[in-house]
């Protein structure tokens, strides 16, 4: 009888395999170069926090789903989020920062959510913020989706639009009919409209005890169209007498003028009176990001404006606005579309066959290869000259040196393309 235990991962963790999780490292690297480029800092908190500085704020679905344990006397969490460690990290060292602190942070999160397909208990999530001390212009607003414009460009995506609102003018037009008390609940239900359509969204209203008159002008509001100086003339012609209202279309207005001065084109955004993002976190601009030939992805970057970050453990006023990227989520939903493609199967570009029993010479040509910056691999086990070959290709190796007597002697060795089978001689 055999007591081996059978080999398996927990449902909802991601394993690749190394050609797939080469492909998952550049794409991570990429979304960490574009982060970089716009000078954000690099930032790393841990996976475990006290559960009481974790959990200060969370509360109903969340809490739920976190995972939660004790070690000794001490009561741990597993980070959900970034934003939150975020927020603890800037309220800690609030007096070593400098203002704006622009940071990101690549790092894997945990929820204990109910498995399905395309969905993790373990994920990526590739975040940028900025926080303000005491204020943060919005121009920071309209720098963001320059950020998710690069990436995507970089990833090799053209056909993607960055949807961009403000939670201030769907508030103020709530406060203009009354409706400030059911606001959330109101968002939320917006939100849904791509998923369950326009009649269930009325139908969900109706149930919030929202008036037949508030609710089409809800609806008339959220199906404004035109192009995006359309949208905004079209609210501003609206002319609700809202502070918030007035303030929320401003800003919506200098992010939109500066958006276009980030450089991003207009086809590649737009004003989206629909986004209301789930959270009622959001204070301000918000945004989501969809490919437009894959929308059943949903949005794959999303984020916005707070207004205080850290009020659960600090009494100073934090502003920020930050975006996020779910890469293991896109990484699998990209994957199952074929819209990306796992082909490369080696690090290394370079394989060095060595046909002799003393290795110091083969290791010299590789050591001398590593050092003009080459990735580099000795076949270091005796094997037939054929079996080498064979791990070259089927490893898909672009250029093999074989090293032998003659070689050694005459200090030239022959580098073959194996592609092309061409081969060219090079003096070590």
């Amino acid at each position: 009888m055999s007591n081996k235990t059978e080999p398996r991962t927990l449902a909802g963790f991601m394993e690749l395999m190394p050609n797939e999780q080469i492909l998952f490292e550049q794409i991570k690297q990429k979304i960490e170069k574009a982060y970089q480029k716009f000078g954000f800092l690099p930032l790393d908190t841990p996976i475990l926090e006290l559960s009481e500085v974790l959990l200060a704020k969370a509360g109903g679905e969340t809490e739920k789903q976190i995972y939660r344990f004790e070690k000794g006397e001490t009561d741990i969490s597993m980070r959900f989020d970034l934003t939150v460690p975020l927020a603890k990290y800037v309220a800690k060292n609030y007096g070593n920062l400098s203002f704006p602190f622009r940071r990101y942070q690549i790092g894997k999160v945990y929820r204990g959510e109910r498995t399905q397909k395309g969905r993790f208990r373990e994920f990526y999530q590739c975040d940028i913020d900025i926080i303000g001390d005491g204020e943060l212009s919005v121009i920071n607003d309209a720098e963001l989706p320059s950020v998710i414009y690069n990436i995507f460009k970089e990833l090799g995506f053209d056909d993607f639009t960055i949807c961009i609102n403000n939670r201030k003018i769907l508030n103020g037009l709530f406060e203009s009919l009354n409706q400030k008390d059911n606001s959330v609940e109101i968002l939320r239900t917006i939100d849904k409209i791509e998923k369950i359509g326009k009649e269930a969204v009325i139908e969900e209203l109706q149930k919030f005890k929202v008036t037949k008159e508030a609710i089409e002008t809800i609806m008339n509001f959220i199906e404004i169209e035109g192009n995006t100086d359309e949208k905004i003339q079209k609210l501003q012609n609206l002319n609700i007498e809202n502070e918030t209202f007035k303030l929320g279309l401003e800003e919506l207005t200098q992010v939109v003028k500066n958006v276009r001065l980030f450089g991003v084109p207009d086809t590649n955004f737009k004003v989206d009176l629909t986004i209301a993002r789930g959270l009622d976190y959001y204070t301000g601009t918000v945004y989501e990001t969809f490919l437009n030939e894959y929308r059943e992805i949903g949005s794959i970057c999303s984020g916005g404006r707070y207004e205080n970050l850290a009020e659960y453990y600090t009494d100073k006023k934090l502003p920020g606005v930050g975006i996020s990227i779910g890469l293991t989520r896109l990484f699998y939903k990209l994957n199952e579309l074929n819209l990306i493609n796992a082909d490369k199967k080696s690090i290394a570009e370079v394989l060095i066959v060595p046909m002799v029993e003393d290795l110091s010479i083969p290791i010299k040509i590789a050591n001398i290869l590593r050092e003009k910056g080459i990735n580099t691999e000795v076949f270091l086990n005796d094997k037939k000259l054929k079996a080498k070959m064979k791990y070259a290709d089927k490893l898909e190796i672009p250029y093999v040196i074989i090293v032998g007597e003659d070689e050694i002697n005459s200090g030239v060795v022959k580098i073959k393309n194996m592609n092309t089978g061409e081969e060219k001689d090079w003096k070590f």
